[in-house]
Parts: C-alpha cells; sequence; structure tokens
C-alpha cells in the first residue's frame, strides 16, 4: 500500500492548487485525476484580484498575467437603451496589488501547475486515477484508486475531495448537495470575430441586461464568449443550429450569419452548497462543494479560496502546530461565506440580468445607476465583485 500525508481527488483548478500549496508547505501530496490530463474547460476564465494576491504565492499569478487579458473595468450595460454603466477596479487599488480581473481559460492555470507539481519532491501527479472509494478511522484515509490496469490503494492523513459537482468523495459522505436548478439552460457560444470592432466602448467583461434576452459578453485571449439564456423546453439541436447563431449574433453585430463560431456549448447552471465541507479526515472544496451561476465569475474563485483556506488550517494540523478542531473553523468560515456572499450575490446578479418589462426592469436600471453615481455605494460595491469583502467575512468567524 502506498503512503502519503494527503491524496486530492481531481486536478483541475482548485485541485491543483491546493496540491501546490501542501507541497510548497512541505506535506506528502498524491494529486489524482481521472482523466488523462487537466481537462480543458471553457467555462470559467475569470480570475479576480485577491485569488491573484494569492496565486502569486504560489508563482503562478505572473503567468496568468502573460496569458490572459488585464481587464480593469466592466460594464453592465442596458440592452434596450444603449446605456453603459462602467465600473473600474483601479478604484481599489489602495488595497491590492491586482486592481484588474484577468481574463484567461482556468485550463491554463491547471495545467500550469499540474505541470509544476512533477518538479515538487513532495507532489505525485496521477494522471488516469480515479478515487472510488474510501474509508477513514481515527489513524487516517485509505483510498483506493481505479487506474487501467487495476486498484491502487494509498493510506493517507487526509482526503480533499475536489473532483467537481458530481463528487464521489461528497457522494461517498452522503452529505447533502442542498439547492436548486435555474430552470433555462445557458447557451455558450464562442468566436475569434473581433465584436469591438463593431461595438464601440466595449469592455473586456459586459454584463447585458434586456427584458428579452439577457447575455454576458467577454473577452478571453482566444475568442469572444457571449452567454444567453435557453428555455428548457428549446430542443438542444435547435439552439446548436446555424439559426440560433445567427440570431444570437445578429443582436450584436451587423451580419449575424456571417460569424463564425469555435464552440456551442449548452449546459445546466445550478445553485447548490455542500450541508458540510469536512467530515473527518475528509475535506470539500471547489464545486465538490458548492455550484453558483456563473454571473460575477465567483464559481472557481470561491473554490481556490477554499484551497487556500483548507489547506493553510491542514498544514498546521498535519505539522501538530494545531488540532484537528480547527478543520472545523474551515467549515464554518468558507460554507457560512458561501450561503452568505457567493450564493445570494450570484443570485442578485441574476435578477439584475433577468428579463423584467416596464416597471420591474425600470427599478432595476435605477438602482444601478445609483451604484455608479455614489462614491461609497460604488466601492462596497467593487470590494463585493471582486470577492475581497467575502475573505473578510470569512476571517471575521471564529
Amino acid at each position: 500500500m502506498e503512503r502519503a500525508q494527503v491524496v486530492i481527488a481531481g486536478a483541475g483548478p482548485v485541485g491543483c492548487v491546493a496540491a501546490t500549496y501542501l507541497a510548497k508547505h512541505g506535506i506528502d501530496v498524491i494529486l489524482a485525476e481521472t482523466g488523462l490530463d487537466a481537462a480543458q474547460d471553457l467555462r470559467a476564465s475569470t480570475f479576480h484580484s485577491p485569488t491573484l494576491e494569492m496565486l502569486d504565492t504560489l508563482g503562478v499569478a505572473q503567468d496568468l498575467i502573460d496569458m490572459g487579458l488585464k481587464a480593469p473595468v466592466y460594464h453592465w450595460r442596458d440592452r434596450q437603451t444603449g446605456e453603459v454603466l462602467s465600473f473600474d477596479l483601479a478604484e481599489i487599488s489602495d488595497v491590492t496589488r491586482f486592481p484588474f480581473r484577468v481574463q484567461c481559460e482556468q485550463y491554463h492555470l491547471a495545467r500550469t501547475l499540474s505541470s509544476r507539481l512533477t518538479e515538487q519532491a513532495k507532489a505525485r501527479v496521477m494522471f488516469g486515477h480515479r478515487v472510488i472509494h474510501f474509508e477513514q478511522d481515527d489513524q487516517g484515509v485509505t483510498v483506493s484508486l481505479e487506474h487501467v490496469t487495476g486498484i491502487t490503494k494509498v493510506h493517507a492523513d487526509y482526503l480533499i475531495g475536489a473532483d467537481g459537482a458530481n463528487s464521489l468523495v461528497r457522494k461517498w459522505l452522503g452529505i447533502e448537495f442542498d439547492g436548486f436548478t435555474y430552470p433555462e439552460h445557458f447557451l455558450c457560444l464562442s468566436t475569434k470575430q473581433r465584436i469591438d470592432d463593431e461595438i464601440p466602448n466595449l469592455a473586456y467583461v459586459n454584463y447585458v441586461s434586456d427584458p428579452k434576452e439577457w447575455l454576458v459578453l467577454l473577452r478571453v485571449p482566444s475568442v469572444w464568449r457571449v452567454l444567453v439564456p435557453a428555455s428548457a423546453e428549446d430542443d438542444p439541436a435547435w439552439l446548436l443550429s446555424d439559426e440560433k447563431k445567427n440570431a444570437v449574433f445578429g443582436g450584436l453585430v451587423a451580419d449575424g450569419e456571417a460569424v463564425k463560431t469555435e464552440h456551442r456549448t449548452i449546459y445546466r447552471v445550478h445553485q447548490r452548497v455542500a450541508k458540510s465541507f469536512h467530515h473527518g479526515r475528509v475535506l470539500l472544496m471547489g464545486d465538490s462543494a458548492h455550484l453558483n451561476n456563473p454571473l460575477g465569475g465567483f464559481g472557481m474563485n470561491s473554490g481556490i479560496h477554499d484551497a487556500f483556506n483548507g489547506c493553510e488550517k491542514l498544514v498546521q494540523v498535519i505539522k501538530g502546530e494545531a488540532g484537528p478542531d480547527l478543520l472545523e473553523r474551515y467549515d464554518r468560515q468558507r460554507r457560512t461565506v458561501t450561503h452568505d456572499f457567493t450564493q445570494q450575490q450570484t443570485i442578485a446578479n441574476m435578477a439584475i440580468m433577468r428579463g423584467e418589462k416596464g416597471e420591474a426592469h425600470q427599478r432595476k436600471l435605477d438602482a444601478m445607476r445609483t451604484l455608479v453615481t455614489d462614491d461609497t455605494l460604488r466601492r462596497e460595491y467593487l470590494l463585493k465583485q471582486s470577492m475581497f469583502t467575502s475573505l473578510a467575512e470569512a476571517e471575521a468567524i471564529a
């Protein structure tokens, strides 16, 4: 039987960050991933300021900045009137060395860190190995890893489940995953066409409110991405059709038919939080612990915040600097903040975007106008949207 101090299930950005943090602090870690590499997931692409601060301590923030796009300004737009409300993260440069978002696909982070982990004496990366079962007791956790030629068992002190929304680790623990799924589907389209050549004053990140069809329009280095809602009753074949593509881009540029797409993807969006992020010698992080809609770019970032919070405590416990009950504080801090901030803020963002006509739509627009013109409210909003507020709230929880 193999031995490690920590086994991590899942080599997405959260698992790779956790493994890198632990290895850098002298903890012997195995990172086990079902796939043969860090998967090219196209969804998450925004890195917020405090996340960049954290990743800088791992020596990877500058890599992301170099690979990605700096986005200090983002827009809330009203599609009917053409009004643009601009928010500039330079206003909070007094609290961060990174007063901007970085637009860069999440898989770049996972692939960079997983590659560097192979050079770490304290880390082993095991692609093609899936956590299928584990048992824990007072002495540790025995983890079963399935691979192409059989099953390898590893005895570890702790197990981290960073294995995504369908987490086997969470399911084996029997932890409830409470919440709801939005009734609509989300359609994501990407194109290399320079949308900004036809839309003046376009930021890299744009949230467009519209009573008929809201959308998110954002830039990553290789493409422009458009996210629009779709009814659950809509035929998936039609959603992925040229007809739908032409309609979506026709609302943005002069000739929607001429736009060529790189990807067309349909997915469901959930708001769910695990009843516990900690059970004995097992911690849950990232999508295995919580899911939220993509408006605001909080999902991956909050998962990375989980990894830093939980791994900092795990290092202290493993090194004998604190008792195991410190891990209960991880659960209290991250689960409380997920409920009180991340979930509520993403739901609020969704409410602003969703289509409402007449007075309701006007009230939302008026509220956003007040926000952008009031210096105090705007600063509070920027700190919330960049996730500094949630981190401060978590730190305050005993």
